[in-house]
């Protein structure tokens, strides 16, 4: 699966994500697009879309969508709060369905 995780999150989480394409909005230059920008651009190049802002699935109409959005909830975003969310991640991509919302925490 490809993968983009959001400018909130460390790119090195991607090492976590093992047998899948994994990128970073700031990596591919769209750090700074807004949220719906940034998910209409990510529809048509990714499958998944990995996000702490629990506030942007509030505000966007993710269904209808081509993406599975996957929110984490963690103490922070720093690498050693989010990468023990990974086996979770990965559980969930297996039977995930396009224009839906995953919360994910601890």
């Amino acid at each position: 699966m490809k993968i983009l995780l959001d400018e909130n999150l460390d790119w090195r989480l991607k090492r976590h994500l093992p047998a899948h394409k994994v990128d970073s909005v700031p990596l591919i230059g769209w750090a700074g697009v807004e949220n719906g920008e940034l998910l209409e651009r990510a529809q048509n190049l990714f499958d998944i879309f990995i996000t702490m802002d629990s506030k942007m699935v509030r505000e966007l109409n993710i269904q209808g969508s081509k993406l599975v959005v996957i929110v984490l909830k963690a103490p922070s975003n720093m690498l050693s709060d989010t990468f023990p969310l990974m086996p979770k991640v990965l559980a969930q991509l297996r039977t995930a369905k396009a224009g839906t919302v995953i919360f994910i925490s601890a």
